[in-house]
């Protein structure tokens, strides 16, 4: 995830501490939706698509962080 901001992650992950638990929250779902996925983690139709839903805003979340923290430092 972000792999072209690696550095702006970096510095928000030692700084911000909002998005810090926002992306370790993105980081869970993400291997939940997965496990999902590969049938390790046994899961209904309607709660994977919730869990992908709240990922996907976690994940716009974070970019709009990232982009604001551009727009500051560089």
């Amino acid at each position: 995830m972000f792999e072209y901001d690696n550095e702006i992650v970096e510095s928000l992950l030692s700084e911000n501490k909002d998005f810090e638990r926002l992306y370790n929250k993105h980081g869970d779902l993400k291997q939940r939706v997965e496990q999902a996925n590969a049938g390790v983690e046994p899961i209904d139709d309607l709660s994977l698509e919730q869990l992908k839903k709240e990922k996907l805003l976690l994940k716009d979340r974070l970019a709009s962080l990232i982009q604001d923290y551009r727009r500051v430092h560089i």
